[in-house]
């Protein structure tokens, strides 16, 4: 019985890292954790460890493989981890194609994961052309409905070259150094090489992104430089160069299968591909509430079906010194011009931003379901110095300039991008079938 019970004990210190990918997923990636959580016990686990077992208690794994495609629906609405899809598709290859086959509209209702980088400079804004050797950026991935474990992930070991950061985007981290680009999936390490870009106008790239998933028949990678938009359709052979006659580009959304960027003076941009890549901007009326203070940054966020503008204002106070509250605004296209309406609750609703307006931003419904606070904000603290990796904010609520840290406040330059790769949110690619 003793030996019994060391040999169990022993078997135990072996589990998989909750974060760690599913057993089909024939990717190699070498996962650590701080600590190993026993799987509570939850019917939709408890199915996952059975059809990946040896036991016969069951019926057998093809009782959960034929499962009707709307009752898999309802169980992929239920979670509310990324832990939990993991247990999903691990059960079977039926649902881990199903994964595959949602529709673009569909949307999780877990949070996103916490990405933060081991080697980043808490005071990147004394350094912007700082290039990072690309074979020593290594993060961790903490999932917020998880918090217990994480998951130790680098970029190749045999890229020994320098490069910038330029973005994330559908779960990839996009790297570049001039003519040499390279994508990096955040969670798996896979990479992805597109041809060299060979142009005189791509000294000055200061950001990237995909417009669909990588493995979409339609993905394209764009770069914006103060001049021109690179094009790299994947799966091709070469670059395509088109003019771009717009101030620097801030962030891009995806919103009701239109594709909007908002630059660097706050007008927002819809950006097309038919019969040509194009960028015309939006005509959208400023509302009062949205010139009181100084406005220091601003995130698009896609919430359900409304399309939100975060504004990051702050004050100066001569005895408190530095303080800044978030406004939310939804944009009204009903109306002509469209205009940008005051929300002053989120409602069953919270937020996610990154410092780096090239990272994504996301919402999440419900998230008391796994632990969070609905009505927030929820922002990635950019330096690893901070006492928390994230700081959750209550829409309305006054954020001390000594509460977020130094650098939303303080940064003296809020339009221009750092090189350096900071703590953000992502959700890893094959969250959008592509895993």
């Amino acid at each position: 019985m003793a030996g019994r019970r060391r040999r169990r004990r022993g078997h135990l210190r072996q589990e998989r890292s909750p974060l760690a990918p599913p057993p089909e997923d024939p990717t190699p990636r070498e996962p650590t954790t701080r600590r190993e959580v026993a799987i509570p016990d939850r019917p939709l686990k408890k199915t996952c460890h059975a059809s990946s077992s040896t036991s016969t208690s069951m019926s057998g794994p093809d009782v959960w493989a034929d499962l009707l495609d709307s009752l898999l629906l309802q169980i992929i609405a239920l979670l509310s981890s990324f832990r939990d899809l993991l247990a999903l598709i691990g059960t079977c290859r039926s649902w881990r194609a199903a994964l595959s086959s949602l529709p673009p509209a569909f949307s999780f209702n877990f949070p996103p994961l916490h990405l933060q980088p081991d080697d980043y400079d808490p005071h990147p804004h004394r350094n912007y052309v700082k290039h990072s050797l690309l074979s020593n950026t290594k993060w961790q991935l903490v999932d917020p409905a998880k918090q217990t474990s994480s998951l130790r992930c680098s970029a190749p070991q045999n890229r020994r070259v320098h490069m910038r950061y330029l973005g994330c985007s559908y779960g990839y981290l996009i790297f570049s150094n001039l003519e040499q680009c390279l994508l990096v999936d955040a969670y798996s390490g896979a990479t992805v090489k597109p041809p060299k870009l060979k142009s005189t106008g791509n000294h000055d790239i200061y950001c990237g992104f995909l417009v669909a998933p990588i493995n979409s028949s339609n993905s394209r990678l764009l770069f914006c430089s103060r001049s021109s938009m690179f094009q790299w359709q994947v799966g091709s052979n070469s670059w395509s160069e088109h003019p771009l006659d717009v101030e620097r580009i801030l962030q891009v959304v995806f919103f009701k299968g239109e594709m909007f960027a908002m630059d660097l003076l706050g007008r927002l941009h819809r950006i097309s591909f038919v019969p040509q890549l194009n960028m015309q901007e939006v005509a959208v009326m400023w509302g009062e509430d949205m010139v009181v203070g100084m406005s220091y940054k601003q995130w698009l966020v896609v919430c359900g079906d409304m399309l939100l503008l975060v504004d990051f204002s702050v004050s100066i106070d001569p005895f408190s010194g530095f303080s800044g509250t978030f406004k939310v605004f939804r944009l009204d296209s009903t109306v002509e011009p469209a205009k940008w309406v005051k929300v002053d609750n989120l409602g069953d609703n919270a937020l996610f931003l990154s410092i780096d307006r090239r990272n994504p931003t996301f919402s999440c419904m419900s998230p008391e379901r796994w632990g969070g606070k609905s009505n927030s904000i929820y922002v990635a603290n950019p330096s690893a110095d901070c006492n928390e990796p994230w700081s959750v904010v209550e829409l309305g609520e006054v954020v001390p300039g000594t509460t977020y840290s130094s650098e939303p406040i303080m940064a003296p330059r809020p339009g221009i991008h750092h090189q350096q790769l900071q703590s953000l949110w992502v959700l890893p690619s094959l969250v959008y079938g592509v895993g």
